[in-house]
């Protein structure tokens, strides 16, 4: 038996939500999905994510919500991610952080997967160690599962490539975000692990990475604040399916999904 796993990269504001609402149900079917994962990080706005934004995503068939270094761009949202259960933060923030870092969902057949959520360091903030963070995480996952994905929200290609090559053969996939720029490198590593270096982005490509894209030029121009707003032309979907043998854990496929919504 194998489960397959639609993995939708990083939804930004009302633009991206919509596209997910166009199209998800037409993916889900075409491709057999069995189970629907999203990072959501940048689903309000563009910048952060609320209750009302993740309970939209949930209506739409998103099963799970990921996130990364935005997820805090909300005000006041502590208790939201204490108490919600399908939305989780990068695992390696320090102790005593809201929310959490993993979590095991099922599919409709009854099938448990894993998901943990990683921040990298390179360029970004000083947090654990992403990859000891694994080690011990991954470690109880596979007490209730064999099937595991990874959401590694980082910005260096060389440090999502160096955890997937880390992480290959303990679990299902590693799966890259953040960027919002889709990558061409998706493939099974040796020991029966999927990995991309990024899903990309779902929202507006009329844009620099879901940004109005003149605001953004005005920004690199003149160095001074700007305000950005989110496009609404041009909308796809970036993602990707994953195939996993259920008893295994083991990837079999993994698909690149670039669809105009």
């Amino acid at each position: 038996m194998s489960v397959r796993i639609l993995f939708i990269g990083d939804v930004v504001g009302a633009p991206g939500r919509s596209a997910i609402n166009r199209e998800l149900h037409r993916l889900v079917d075409k491709h057999a999905v069995d189970l629907v994962i999203a990072n959501g990080e940048n689903a309000a706005g563009g910048f952060g994510i609320t209750r009302e934004t993740a309970d939209e995503l949930y209506r739409q068939g998103v099963v799970l919500l990921t996130s990364g270094n935005h997820i805090w761009d909300k005000k006041d949202n502590s208790g939201f991610l204490d108490g919600e259960t399908r939305l989780i933060r990068p695992m390696n923030y320090p102790p005593g952080t809201p929310g959490r870092g993993s979590a095991v969902i099922e599919t409709n057949a009854g099938i448990k997967v894993g998901v943990l959520n990683l921040e990298g360091r390179v360029y970004m903030k000083n947090l654990d160690c992403p990859f000891r963070c694994a080690d011990s995480e991954v470690a109880l996952l596979k007490k209730e599962t064999a099937i595991i994905l990874v959401d590694i929200h980082a910005e260096a290609t060389s440090e999502k490539s160096a955890l997937g090559w880390y992480l290959d053969g303990r679990v299902s996939a590693v799966v890259g975000t953040h960027t919002h720029v889709q990558t061409a490198d998706e493939r099974i590593l040796p020991g029966g692990t999927a990995y991309i270096s990024d899903v990309g982005m779902t929202g507006s490509f009329d844009s620099v990475i879901g940004i109005d894209k003149d605001q953004a030029i005005k920004r690199f121009l003149t160095q001074q604040p700007v305000k950005f707003d989110v496009p609404k032309k041009d909308l796809r979907i970036n993602a990707v399916v994953i195939g996993v043998e259920a008893a295994s854990g083991k990837a079999v496929s993994i698909e690149r999904i670039n669809v105009p919504c």
